[in-house]
């Protein structure tokens, strides 16, 4: 409903299918305005993978040179942050310039108002080094509750305070945490296209995290798109047919997926201050496809004098990389405007959701602060 030149979810995919030759241009560059949300797989009655069909199709559209250029770069947040990190400081006042961004705007067509976060100084695994192992050989002991930390890019680089909040939470509750080696899941060169590139940190990330697997140590993130990368789009939109790629999908749980099925006793025995808030939560586009419904809102149920409102819009609009582009901007504000009206409605004092990109996104759009939820579980248990 955003904009004509998306045709629709069906449209777009199955039925415009017939119309693409794997040796041909295509007929219509439609397919290129779908942002992945995965909306249409989860509603399809008959259960067909509708979205995993259009991001494969939308991989082998082909377009200008200079925004492939772009795509190149804003999909390589891992090689950006390893970059830019040792200048943390100057990095963000750059780009807190309005002439730098326009001059991103101009040159690579990234649009001057689409929240860009700012870099840590120094990252979570620096922060964490005692935490970090290569391989399970490395660990004293593992027992059942032994558990690994799927950071991702952004946490690593852009919100560490977020994985050691997660690791304090972890460790009150019982675990031994410790932080494999991994790459970026891959998810931003796969939304724009990059497949062989995505192919490659796939196998990199299952090559790495098969052994902890092997282990039957559970494989817990805080980015329900990472997560969902190494559940579900290794083997289904990347294809990857591997017994590795099987075993560390089955291995792989987001947080509060976890905590709310193995700890759920430990959860309601914890004390809890009160946090006197009205807030809204608005569960991920990514988090949905996961299929485990909002595990975070029965924690988040638990706080005394919490006002929790859940957002029934599908998508805040961003949907990772999409909404920071020029030509997508527009569209990406009005997918989610529904969602900043009802956060003004509710004159909620804060968003909470589990995406990274989704918070920066609606920090920006409803002028509030937005967090994943484990950092106001955090605050509740006395983990601040």
């Amino acid at each position: 409903m955003a904009t004509d030149r998306f045709w629709g979810p069906k449209a777009v995919g199955p039925q415009f299918q017939r119309f693409r030759h794997p040796r041909l241009p295509f007929p219509a560059d439609t397919v290129e305005w779908c942002s992945g949300c995965g909306t249409c797989s989860l509603v399809c009655p008959h259960g067909v993978l509708v979205a995993e069909l259009n991001i494969q199709a939308k991989a082998r559209s082909a377009p200008s040179l200079s925004k492939r250029f772009r795509d190149h770069i804003i999909s390589r947040p891992e090689v950006l942050g390893r970059l830019a990190s040792p200048i943390a400081p100057l990095a963000n006042w750059t780009l807190s310039r309005r002439s730098f961004r326009a001059f991103l705007e101009r040159v690579l067509q990234i649009n001057h108002n689409a929240p860009l976060p700012s870099l840590a100084r120094p990252t979570l695994r620096r922060r964490l080094r005692d935490y970090c192992v290569r391989s399970p050989m490395e660990l004293e002991e593992i027992t059942r509750l032994t558990v690994a930390y799927f950071h991702g890019c952004s946490t690593n680089y852009y919100e560490p305070e977020l994985g050691e909040m997660a690791v304090l939470i972890l460790e009150r509750l019982g675990f031994y945490v410790f932080i494999p080696p991994q790459l970026c899941c891959g998810l931003p060169l796969q939304s724009n296209g990059l497949m062989r590139a995505a192919r490659q940190h796939a196998r990199k990330n299952v090559e790495r995290l098969r052994p902890f697997a092997e282990a039957k140590i559970p494989i817990i993130g805080t980015s329900s798109s990472c997560t969902l990368s190494l559940k579900h789009d290794y083997r289904t939109i990347l294809e990857i047919e591997d017994d590795g790629v099987e075993l560390v999908g089955d291995s792989t749980f987001d947080f509060f997926e976890f905590i709310t099925h193995n700890v759920k006793e430990e959860l309601n025995q914890l004390y809890y201050e009160p946090i006197r808030a009205r807030a809204l939560y608005h569960p991920p586009c990514q988090l949905r496809s996961h299929g485990v419904g909002t595990p975070a809102v029965q924690v988040l149920r638990l706080i005394p004098r919490l006002e929790l409102y859940i957002s029934d819009t599908a998508c805040c609009g961003v949907a990772g990389t999409y909404g920071v582009k020029a030509e997508r901007y527009n569209v990406a504000y009005s997918v989610g405007e529904s969602l900043y009206q009802r956060a003004r409605d509710l004159r909620a004092d804060f968003v909470i959701t589990d995406s990274e990109t989704c918070r920066w996104w609606l920090t920006k759009h409803t002028n509030l602060p937005a967090f994943h939820p484990l950092e106001i579980f955090a605050r509740s248990i006395g983990l601040t």
